[in-house]
């Protein structure tokens, strides 16, 4: 039996093809993310280098604290708000690419507890006020944090409540004030209590849309990342459809 060897044109040819199928360059970029984002955005981050060979470096905190540190020259590629305006204000501002934002997702704000019958479905318990502490993110900073104060004034009950409320920096702080137990009870992301698609610790009353203004996430290219291959990625892969299928996962609407 005659074998023949192979051809060292071919296995160049090969090499070459195998070449082409992966990233010129991997490289890195590094992501501004909203906190309320930060376990679908870890999930995202993976599959984003697992599919391009580029790694996302993330950066979790408020909104409004981005903006500033973006402001002050933070080296950010891709900013992912908790809202529009932002986003919005740094590209008429001129630190952001014009023309590069969308919204990739829209939030929804829960309240939460981690006593599992101190919360009934209708959210009444705001109204009874047997509770000592609340917890929201800060309304200045945070876009999660402005909606739970307009769902309180909504209900005609920002005057009761007030005194009882704690501000975390971030919707991620607030959070952890009611999973530690120092707060009864808080305003948090959908996000961030959402485990295979259903709330399984604690109680909840998802709050309706139409109690505060829509909590539009938007994306933006910033300066930093406009010359930045694996930035440029990412915003591609924001939009594809493993991205939107990790963000219904939980509990994102989408536009």
């Amino acid at each position: 039996m005659n074998y023949k060897r192979s051809s060292p044109i071919l296995a160049l040819g090969l090499g070459l093809l195998l070449c082409l199928a992966l990233p010129a360059r991997a490289g890195s970029v590094v992501v501004a993310v909203a906190t309320n984002l930060a376990a679908p955005m870890k999930v995202i981050a993976q599959d984003f280098e697992r599919d391009t060979g580029h790694t996302a470096r993330l950066s979790f905190g408020a909104t409004g604290n981005f903006y500033a540190q973006i402001r002050n020259g933070a080296p950010y590629g891709v900013f992912l708000a908790a809202d529009d305006e932002t986003p919005a204000k740094l590209e008429q501002e001129g630190y952001a690419v014009t023309g590069s934002r969308f919204t990739y997702a829209q939030g929804r704000l829960v309240l939460w507890s981690k006593n599992p019958k101190l919360i009934d479905p209708k959210g009444e318990i705001l109204s009874l006020g047997r509770f000592e502490r609340i917890a929201i993110a800060n309304p200045k900073l945070a876009p999660y944090g402005t909606a739970a104060i307009e769902v309180i004034t909504r209900l005609g009950l920002i005057s009761a409540i007030r005194p009882k409320i704690v501000e975390g920096a971030n919707v991620g702080q607030a959070f952890q004030f009611v999973a530690s137990e120092n707060a009864a009870l808080g305003f948090v992301a959908m996000s961030q209590v959402l485990v295979g698609g259903k709330i399984t610790e604690g109680s909840a009353w998802v709050v309706p849309g139409t109690m505060h203004a829509p909590i539009r996430q938007d994306a933006i290219l910033l300066n930093t990342g406009k010359m930045n291959d694996a930035a440029l990625s990412l915003m591609t892969y924001l939009t594809g459809e493993k991205t939107k299928r990790t963000l219904r996962a939980f509990g994102y609407e989408l536009p």
